[in-house]
């Protein structure tokens, strides 16, 4: 596998947690399939303006592993592609261990695969 194409892997699983938190966002009764399922239907309005970060976070992670995979040409600050394989290692530690099953079900192989197509295009 070369860079590139683990860089759109990446990419293309991080679009489905980003689906998620824009349908958190505008009121989508899925609590249950994050933050630990704390709130297990709709959200929040706190809860929800954190989605939009959330969202937000996964957008900018994508767009620096494309950058780094030679998708987008882009200079990326020193770090940044450390610090995007580090929250990417972090979201599937809290996934993996989530008290909420369904969250854990849905989003650690998800997760996993983004994982390891960003260690592809960090090691490739």
């Amino acid at each position: 596998m070369t860079p590139l194409i683990a860089a759109k892997i990446y990419a293309a699983c991080a679009a489905l947690p980003i689906a998620m938190q824009i349908a958190l966002t505008l009121g989508a009764p899925l609590g249950r399939f994050a933050n630990g399922g704390l709130h297990p239907g709709v959200l929040p309005p706190i809860w929800r303006g954190l989605a939009v970060v959330q969202g937000g976070l996964l957008v900018l992670m994508a767009g620096i592993v494309l950058a780094k995979g030679g998708v987008l040409s882009s200079t990326l600050p020193k770090g940044a592609f450390g610090a995007a394989l580090m929250l990417t290692i972090l979201t599937l530690i809290a996934n993996a261990f989530s008290p909420s099953r369904p969250e854990r079900l849905l989003w650690t192989p998800v997760i996993t695969v983004m994982l390891l197509a960003a260690l592809c295009v960090a090691f490739l």
